[in-house]
């Protein structure tokens, strides 16, 4: 198993990060990592997520598990049959004390595979550190008025 996690703090309020990353049509717009992302997110619902660690581009299908409007999605792709290689993703947004939020984006990896994909995940790491800024930029221009949803 091996987790990859990343967080920033956005100055802009939670409703208004929730819309950017609701908003999976216009990832292309924004998102150095996650290109794309198709699909309702619904529980049980399946996506489509291009990720590009690395300047690769991967494809998934994964499954919604679980979501609270607002603050909170999850979801599992496999590569194959389930215990070969497994990630379940996840997109939570916080709200500090001090205001604006904490964004946090983790994903738990397992499966006989892991060991082997080890340049893949290496890239994921600085992946989510440039998706987490660019939706910061994006989440705080909406809030500025500067992106129109």
């Amino acid at each position: 198993m091996r987790i990859v996690e990343h967080d920033v703090h956005i100055p802009a309020p939670p409703d208004t990060v929730w819309q950017v990353l609701a908003e999976t049509d216009r990832y292309d717009e924004w998102n150095p990592f996650m290109t794309q992302l198709s699909g309702r997110l619904a529980v049980g619902e399946q996506l489509t997520v291009t990720i590009r660690p690395g300047g690769r581009s991967l494809t998934f299908r994964p499954t919604v598990l679980a979501i609270e409007e607002g603050t909170f999605v999850r979801w599992r792709g496999r590569l194959g049959v389930p215990g070969i290689f497994d990630g379940d993703h996840e997109l939570r947004l916080v709200s500090p004390p001090e205001g604006g939020t904490r964004f946090v984006q983790r994903e738990v990896f397992s499966g006989l595979l892991v060991p082997v994909m080890g340049r893949v995940l290496d890239d994921t790491e600085p992946g989510f550190a440039a998706m987490n800024a660019a939706l910061r930029d994006r989440a705080v221009a909406r809030a500025d008025g500067a992106v129109q949803p």
